[in-house]
């Protein structure tokens, strides 16, 4: 028995006002079958050393008995159910609607009814898939008020996008899974993508005419930069020595994550990416002294033009001593040209 709190009110035990205890029991009972143990709450009367139940802790020991028998069979228990319909901010009527269920039912699986393997599978797949779930708000779409259907429609939407992103990241995680935090590939800092998004922003606002071949070096040099000061990188980025100069392994996967806005531009009949800045997105994973290295970049590299920079690029160290498509070492940071 643990106790909970205790305090002095009417004892339904003994109907006399005392200090009563609430308390937590470890309890016994058979479900389908199947033993099952589980916390239940109880009121405790030490003078008649008796336990009673208040209607809600009869329900709530209802619902923590069933839930316990949910985990033991690995159903998701009425708590899990009701997050999901949170996920999608999604009322107990409308998400019956939506799923073609009755009301009742989802009201029974979020306190003490236990589901079938075939409606918490459902529920699964639409925690698990954003997508799946706005085809069945679009089935319903005539059934909801025009209101709750944008309301959902907006909330679902804003979850793909997020869930792409996630995905977006694990892609490019994956890709330094074998070099994180390699000190000679990158810099000694595992990868931090929110730190690259932070600084693609950064570079997007104070650089006019941001194409992507600039930006690649401009964060280039603020990672190596970075290194020859700290003996660490910034972003924990590694960069391969192509054509134009440095580029970050998984380059095109990075600026197509969430908060960094590129616009495709027409120049001489060629696609180019123009960089904008992203009002809103705040430095918070960048340290003071990481934003005066990105600053200091910057003011030396502000004025080039892409040509330019891939020029004073080509003559540093640890591109002319770097096999093509291989990757540069950090150790030639000690040799960069600007300090």
């Amino acid at each position: 028995m643990k106790i909970l709190k205790s305090q002095t009110k009417l004892c339904l035990s003994c109907m006399e006002e005392h200090e009563v205890q609430e308390v937590l029991i470890l309890e016994e009972n058979i479900f389908n079958n199947k033993t099952v143990h589980y916390n239940a709450i109880y009121e405790y009367c030490s003078k008649a050393d008796e336990y009673t139940q208040s209607e809600e802790m009869i329900r709530k020991n209802d619902v923590a008995f069933k839930d316990a028998y949910k985990k033991q069979m690995n159903l998701l228990t009425s708590d899990e159910i009701i997050e999901i319909r949170n996920i999608y901010g999604v009322s107990q009527k409308d998400f019956a609607i939506i799923l073609g269920w009755g009301l009742a039912t989802i009201t029974r699986y979020e306190n003490y009814q236990v589901q079938d393997t075939a409606h918490d599978d459902i529920l699964r797949k639409i925690k698990e898939d954003p997508k799946w779930f706005l085809q069945l708000l679009e089935r319903s779409r005539d059934n909801l008020s025009l209101k709750a259907y944008q309301k959902y429609s907006k909330g679902v939407n804003a979850l793909i996008k997020s869930k792409k992103n996630e995905f977006l990241k694990e892609v490019i995680e994956m890709q330094y899974i074998d070099i994180n935090g390699n000190e000679e590939l990158t810099g000694g800092t595992i990868l931090n993508l929110d730190k690259v998004v932070e600084i693609v922003n950064v570079f997007s606002l104070k650089v006019q005419n941001l194409f992507k071949v600039k930006l690649m070096k401009y964060l280039w040099y603020s990672d190596f930069l970075n290194y020859k000061r700290t003996g660490r990188s910034i972003t924990g980025l590694a960069y391969k020595a192509l054509p134009m100069g440095a580029v970050p392994e998984a380059h095109e996967m990075i600026i197509a994550l969430e908060g960094i806005h590129f616009n495709e531009v027409l120049i001489n009949g060629n696609t180019a990416y123009k960089f904008e800045y992203v009002p809103g997105l705040d430095t918070k994973y960048l340290s003071e002294e990481e934003l005066e290295v990105i600053s200091d970049v910057i003011r030396q590299f502000g004025d080039m033009n892409t040509k330019d920079m891939i020029d004073v690029m080509h003559k540093e160290a640890a591109y002319k001593e770097t096999e093509a498509n291989e990757y540069i070492l950090y150790k030639y940071a000690n040799q960069l040209s600007i300090n």
